[in-house]
């Protein structure tokens, strides 16, 4: 087990004035000398209320719930920094937290210093800071400013080196505190990648969001705080839409509807939800936006991707990625709904058999959008090729995605020792922009060619 939280509560004492906290201080001991029942200055406020529940090595939970409901006082419990007022709470494993990044910096010091003492907090010795401060200067991108004062950081630059720090202690437990939003998209690629890959290597993540997606895409299981209580742990996607039914209801309906979350038990049906339709009379809407008014498409030598991760070769690499128009033109910043070509090359330097190639479109988080392979199955693959040969490779698409920043991928699959593996395979190969769009009423991240068709009824007899 790496975290087990038992009957944790947590209590605040609010005072009204400063003089309340002055009587509290004094005033019970004068009266319970005199033999008067001692008076409390103070209101209590709970944080957390005997909240249970247990994490096992190499999970992913993620903690969902409305502002106060607990989420950070809870993950600063675990990291040590708050006291309990009644619980327990056991952790197995080196914590890395992300929680109120730089806030730990001494202003006054370079970024190398506050490297070597906020590595050193973390449990790191000074001889595996050596070894691992030029990937923590590289993946943080602040370039010469690692040797000036902090005080003459951006607060970006600041929480970009903290989440550096971090991020590259080999955490056996991981925690992450709404962090994902630091920097520009291209940072929280990195950043997304950097936590994946530690959770690939089998480390504990306990992730707080107030996003619903990015929980369903991270996490095996979610737990539901509200007002400082559990209220359910399970599936996250099941939590995920316990909790937007509880933060969308209204307020005369909250307590009843957070008595049925209590009783929430695996992960049941969903409940049936009534919804207005009629039955259109016209045939169903091309998948096609208009885009006479919107900017053409064009090539931004500067968006290229910092997230680039490769698969070990076996006798094939892939090389040479490019988005093309129809007619040919190089681009990566793309308008929806227009058809595109994404092409590479696969070098064979040993003979390969069964062989298959692919794409994968992905969002900044990872989310894989969709794809596709040259052949559906082994036995429609191209049966042998040669050694010192090469393969030109374009898989045609609609770029029926909203505005954004997205992700290409790139794999060249056949058999290996009697196995069919990918030769070669490069995440984050190519990056390219769907540009902003006027006037948008599609929502999501997939244009699914929704159209509205809205008719006033008459509704009198």
């Amino acid at each position: 087990m790496a975290i087990s939280v038992s009957n944790l509560s947590k209590c605040y004492q609010i005072y009204d004035t400063p003089r309340d906290r002055l009587k509290q201080f004094v005033a019970p001991r004068l009266q319970s000398l005199a033999g008067q029942s001692p008076r409390q200055y103070f209101r209590e406020f709970w944080a957390l209320k005997d909240v249970s529940f247990e994490v096992r090595k190499g999970e992913t939970v993620g903690i969902i719930g409305r502002n106060g409901s607990g989420k950070s006082t809870l993950l600063q419990i675990i990291c040590g920094t708050l006291h309990p007022t009644s619980g327990s709470i056991q952790t197995n494993g080196r914590i890395a937290a992300l929680l109120e990044l730089g806030s730990g910096f001494n202003p006054e010091f370079t970024g190398r210093e506050n490297v070597y003492m906020n590595a050193a907090v973390l449990g790191l010795s000074t001889e595996e800071i050596d070894a691992r401060f030029d990937d923590i200067a590289a993946f943080a991108e602040i370039g010469d400013f690692i040797e000036q004062p902090v005080k003459t950081y951006s607060s970006g630059m600041v929480v970009r080196l903290a989440f550096a720090v971090a991020i590259n202690v080999d955490p056996e437990i991981l925690i992450v505190d709404e962090a994902l939003s630091v920097g520009d998209e291209l940072f929280q690629r990195k950043c997304f990648s950097r936590i994946e890959a530690i959770k690939q290597n089998g480390a504990t993540i306990l992730f707080v969001s107030h996003s619903g997606s990015t929980v369903v895409e991270l996490c095996g299981h979610a737990v539901l705080l509200d007002s400082g209580e559990k209220l359910a742990m399970g599936a996250p996607k099941s939590i995920v839409g316990k909790y937007q039914k509880l933060i969308y209801a209204p307020q005369d309906k909250r307590s009843l509807i957070r008595e049925e979350i209590r009783t929430y038990e695996g992960d049941g049906g969903q409940s049936p939800v009534a919804a207005h339709a009629h039955q259109a009379t016209s045939q169903p809407a091309e998948n096609k936006r208009t885009t006479e008014n919107e900017p053409e498409e064009f090539f931004d030598p500067n968006l290229k991707p910092q997230s680039t991760l490769e698969y070990e070769s076996h006798g094939a690499f892939i090389g040479s990625p490019e988005i093309l128009t129809l007619s040919g033109e190089k681009v990566n910043c793309l308008k929806r709904g227009k058809g595109y070509r994404y092409a590479y090359k696969v070098r064979f330097d040993q003979g390969a058999t069964n062989v298959r190639f692919g794409m994968m479109i992905k969002t900044i988080s990872g989310l894989e959008l969709g794809g596709g392979v040259s052949a559906p199955s082994i036995s429609q693959a191209i049966s042998y090729q040669a050694a010192g040969t090469s393969i030109s490779v374009e898989f045609r698409f609609i770029c029926n995605l909203n505005p954004g920043l997205y992700f290409l991928n790139a794999g060249v699959t056949g058999s290996h020792r009697g196995e069919e593996t990918f030769l070669h395979r490069v995440l984050d190969l190519c990056m390219f922009r769907v540009m902003p769009i006027s006037d948008n009423t599609t929502t999501g991240i997939i244009d699914f060619g929704c159209v509205a068709e809205i008719e006033l009824e008459n509704n009198s007899l």
